[in-house]
Parts: C-alpha cells; structure tokens; sequence
C-alpha cells in the first residue's frame, strides 16, 4: 500500500528544561522521545509528551549543576509508518537543532516505546553520547516489512534498554535479541529487566527513574555508574542483558 503524504507541519522542542532555561552553560543534553504507533499521519495526542514529563523533570533536576538541557521531542505524526521511521526522522532533525542551539555537547537519547526505537535508530548522529530505551518496541523483521532494526549506528555509543517481563504491548523477548545483536557490535550495551512490571513500567517508576538518572548522568558527565549499572555493562551475554532491576534501586544514590 503507498504511503500516504505527511501534512506539512514540523518537528519541535518543547521548553528546555534545567540549564537550558537558565544562563548557566548547557554541557550536556537529553532529548526525550515519546511513545506512539506503528502507522499514523496525524498530529500526536498531547498525552505522549506528558507521558514522560515526570522522567524529564526529574532528568533536569539531577543534572542542573552539571549543565544538563533536557527537551521533550514534538513529532510531526504520530506514527512509525513502515520505512518512512517519521519519528526518527523527527530525532535526527532534534539533534540537529540541538548543535544549532548549543554548540558541540554531547547528547543521550532517551525514549519510550516507539520512541525508544527512534532513539536507537537516530544514535549515529555525531551528537549522541548515549542512547536509553524504555519498553522498546522493535518489532520482528518480518511484521514491519523489512530486514531486522540495524545496530551498527550504536557502535561508540553507552547503550541502556530497560523492558518489563509483563510488558504485553512489546514483547521483551525482542528487545532482549536486538540488544545480543548490538552487544555483538558495541560492548558498551547493557539491558535491565523489570519482573513483573508491565510497558508502562508504573510499578517500579522510582527504581526506573533512578536507573535512568544514574545511566544518563554517569554516561555524559563522566560519573562513576551505580554498581549494578557497572556490572551489567561489563558482563558478558546473556548476564548483563538480562540484569534484574532491584527493588529499591537508587534509594542509596545521592541523585
């Protein structure tokens, strides 16, 4: 079926968050990357950026006296659609305007679902420093029409993906292959598994959060990673793509 022409509208950054609203020099950025579908032209619901508005505050504040900028992606559509990747096509443009608003800073990519899959497809821009998944979908070659989703644009790159064993919306089992496929590529990739939580991850939010908090500012501000975050990327496979998330992570860390 031919793709249908995407209305003429473009992608935007929210508000900069942390230091990117201050006079304080951006060292560092995050570009959080909402969910979304597999096909869709029209504009995103609002609800996908206010989805992870709390991980982006929280994001901002734990990095302030680093430097660290964090934005929320606007895409132009709401979906995937098949070859034409929109949302990644949204990510790399982001990054771009990235480097137009603050020079040469390194960038970690962090995104939900759909938009975890942009960030791992857009990771090959210069900018990019790291790259954090949530509940990916990636799904198998064969339901999205094409060869597998690439990994080699990884390679440089710390890579963080983060699923849910209950997560009935993508199938984990599939971001565990993709990440042996990277691993293969660019040792600097771990996984962590969620047990019992579902795609929203809601169960384990803090632990998730903190997670997040401490891969991001470990990977571009050059901080020493929490233990289990060390050790995951250290390990080889299938142990530091299956690492359990404590409960509890992060309420010993000073972010």
């Amino acid at each position: 079926m031919a793709q249908q022409a995407l209305p003429e509208r473009e992608a935007r950054l929210g508000r900069p968050l942390g230091s990117g609203g201050t006079e304080r020099a951006v060292t560092g950025v995050a570009l959080l990357l909402p969910g979304g579908g597999p096909t869709g032209i029209r504009r995103p619901s609002p609800v996908t950026a206010l989805a992870v508005r709390p991980l982006a505050a929280r994001l901002a504040r734990a990095g302030r006296a680093e430097g660290l900028a964090t934005h929320v992606v606007h895409y132009r559509c709401r979906g995937w659609n098949g070859a034409a990747a929109h949302p990644a096509r949204d990510a790399a443009w982001a990054l771009e305007e990235v480097v137009r608003r603050y020079g040469d800073v390194p960038v970690c990519l962090v995104g939900t679902g759909m938009g975890a899959r942009a960030a791992l497809h857009a990771a090959g821009h210069p900018a990019v420093n790291s790259v954090l998944a949530l509940a990916p979908w990636l799904p198998a070659p064969r339901a999205d029409g094409g060869h597998p989703d690439p990994v080699k644009q990884l390679i440089g790159r710390r890579v963080l993906l983060v699923h849910g064993t209950n997560d009935e919306r993508h199938d984990p089992d599939l971001s565990y292959r993709y990440a042996e496929r990277a691993k293969k590529v660019n040792r600097d990739t771990c996984r962590f598994e969620v047990h019992s939580d579902g795609h929203s991850l809601h169960q384990h939010r803090t632990e998730v959060h903190a997670l997040a908090t401490d891969f991001l500012l470990g990977s571009l501000f050059a901080r020493d990673y929490a233990r289990p975050v060390a050790d995951a990327l250290a390990a080889p496979p299938p142990l530091g793509l299956r690492m359990p998330l404590a409960s509890g992570f992060g309420t010993s860390l000073r972010h």
